[in-house]
């Protein structure tokens, strides 16, 4: 997110956009845990923030010589801290880990190409399951923390221009809830349960986008919200439990490079005409 200020006009004060993804995932940990006890430990949610701060100032420092703001650690920190599940302490630290280092490991053309969160999940999951797995709970009764996180968290994407991504995203899910219903027998209402919990909530507000790792056209990233829903069906329909992650793991990076190609050839097309 960039540094422009969201005004508030009631208190005449100005809160920059650096700070809203900090303080609404904050957000989402407060209401999810007090309303349902999400956490493993606060303990380890501070090993994976903690974890994440020491990563990202590491890597930036030994990558670009200086230091940088902590907003995004934070982020990646706070979210493998409610997402990351096991009795062990050190898959938090892990998972917050790879997260931060996958922003300076793997880049193309001098940017990173994964969601650091999706991608310290997918590869937690990968290389650890029989360690750790991921929060897959729904609110239950909670019905007003859901609501009152929903409200908020969309509120905030349409002022930042980012509610397309939801909209269409959220819509796709539900139209291929309907289809895995009439493929499986089960009722329309289980196969769209999953979307009614803070695992949800993190993967829709906050990876899907991320406007480092989300494309530059409008368009572009309806369209990659579509196929992320539409390959998350199949996964579903392969039983695979975690689904949107790796749908988002396998979509995002190839939208982005695919973007770059097209770019790179409409410029070389309009070089020639010159």
């Amino acid at each position: 997110m960039s540094n422009t200020a969201l005004p508030l006009p009631q208190q005449g004060f100005t809160l920059p956009k650096v700070y809203v993804g900090p303080l609404l995932i904050t957000g989402i940990l407060l209401a999810a845990h007090l309303s349902f006890g999400i956490l493993d430990s606060w303990q380890k949610l501070l090993m994976a923030i903690g974890f994440s701060f020491l990563t990202e100032a590491v890597l930036h420092y030994a990558m670009f010589g200086k230091t940088r703001d902590m907003t995004s650690a934070y982020v990646s920190g706070i979210s493998a801290g409610i997402l990351v599940r096991s009795p062990l302490f050190w898959p938090f630290a892990l998972c917050a880990a790879i997260s931060i280092a996958s922003k300076y490991v793997f880049r193309y053309k001098g940017r990173h190409i994964w969601n650091p969160t999706n991608f310290g999940i997918v590869i937690l999951l990968l290389i650890a399951s029989d360690s750790a797995a991921v929060l897959s709970i729904q609110w239950g009764s909670n019905m007003w923390a859901m609501v009152v996180i929903w409200v908020v968290g969309l509120a905030t994407l349409w002022k930042i221009k980012r509610f397309h991504i939801t909209f269409v995203y959220m819509a796709s899910f539900l139209v291929f809830g309907y289809i895995r219903s009439l493929y499986t027998g089960h009722s329309w209402v289980a196969e769209i349960a999953p979307m009614t919990g803070p695992m949800y909530q993190l993967f829709v507000l906050f990876m899907m986008t991320d406007p480092r790792t989300t494309l530059s056209t409008r368009n572009g990233r309806m369209l990659v919200a579509f196929l992320i829903a539409a390959l998350e069906m199949v996964f579903r329909l392969n039983e695979a439990v975690y689904a949107p992650f790796y749908a988002l793991f396998i979509i995002g990076p190839i939208a982005l490079i695919v973007e770059d190609l097209i770019n790179e050839k409409k410029k070389k097309r309009s070089d020639a005409l010159e």
